[in-house]
């Protein structure tokens, strides 16, 4: 049996900018990594795409390395930005030299429709760094459209590769094949919009960013222990908010206003190419944000161990 990320909720981490320079805002990421840690996340997913990492120098990658191992001693997944093997190879050993044994993979997008292109990649990857790796699904990032008959051989060929994340849409179709195919965890992501069709067809939970990750790991936790209606109970307050942030275009700056709103980061601004936040949402912003915090009350822990309290 192969290795294989450990199921849950792998929180994915936004990169909070401060000023009219957008500089990396430490105090804030150093609060949201450990808000992550104390409502129980699995562990961390960081300069992912939420992450901003393609607009991140390999300077500001480093700090916010820094930060989070400083903030938590949660396992962490990191992305890697370079769809080119040896600039892959490059931002691995910095990964690497920051994080030590407490990086659990990396998480590498899928380069090519060829799988023999993308199993010549992560062997190298691997060869190089000895990295375990997430392999990313995710063609709107990437630009690249690979079939998951091609992900499954891939993975089939790889054996350093723990786990699969799911988000080339239809998610749920593509997650039942690959977990009817493969003996790793897939994930599913896209902010969680269709988490409840995705733990159906077997995801082992979720790899993703929402400003309430409370009610994801709620969630999966309910989902764990008594199964579908448990689960759909624990999400279904937050689903407007949910679809409110998967905006296409604006996703970014939606999200990163509801964890400014909510408090949990300082400034919401995003680097180019990312879309602001446009104004004529705020009526809609702010009506679904106040149904989530109905939904959550005063006490994240308390309101988690609720919804995943035994059935009656």
């Amino acid at each position: 049996m192969r290795e294989s990320l450990t199921p849950g909720v792998w929180g994915v981490v936004a990169t909070p900018f401060q000023g009219s320079a957008l500089d990396v805002d430490t105090d804030s990421l150093a609060g949201l990594v450990g808000y992550y840690e104390s409502i129980g996340a699995t562990g961390l997913t960081v300069l992912g795409v939420f992450g901003e990492a393609a607009a991140l120098t390999a300077a500001e990658r480093s700090l916010v390395l820094e930060v989070v191992m400083e903030e938590t001693r949660l396992p962490l997944v990191v992305g890697v930005t370079s769809l080119y093997t040896g600039t892959a190879v490059d931002e691995i050993r910095s990964i690497q030299a920051a994080t030590g044994d407490r990086m659990a993979a990396v998480m590498v997008q899928a380069n090519s429709a060829n799988p023999g292109v993308v199993i010549a990649h992560l062997n190298a990857i691997h060869h190089s760094t000895g990295a375990s790796v997430v392999l990313q699904d995710y063609p709107l990032a990437s630009g690249v459209s690979i079939s998951t008959e091609a992900l499954i051989s891939v993975v089939q060929a790889c054996s350093f590769v723990t786990a699969v994340k799911a988000e080339a849409p239809p998610t749920s179709v593509a997650i039942a094949h690959l977990t009817a195919a493969l003996d790793v965890s897939v994930f599913g992501g896209l902010g969680g919009q269709g988490l409840l069709d995705e733990l159906m067809a077997g995801a082992a939970g979720a790899m993703t960013g929402f400003s309430y990750p409370e009610a994801l790991i709620a969630c999966v936790r309910a989902w764990q222990k008594d199964g579908y209606e448990a689960a759909r109970d624990a999400l279904l307050p937050y689903l407007p908010l949910i679809n409110f942030e998967q905006q296409a275009k604006i996703a970014l700056a939606v999200r990163k206003e509801c964890l400014h709103q909510r408090g949990l980061i300082a400034d919401a601004g995003v680097r180019a190419p990312a879309a602001a936040f446009p104004e004529v949402l705020r009526t809609g912003l702010r009506t679904h944000l106040a149904e989530a915090a109905k939904a959550l009350g005063p006490n994240p822990a308390a309101a988690i161990a609720v919804a995943t309290a035994g059935r009656n």
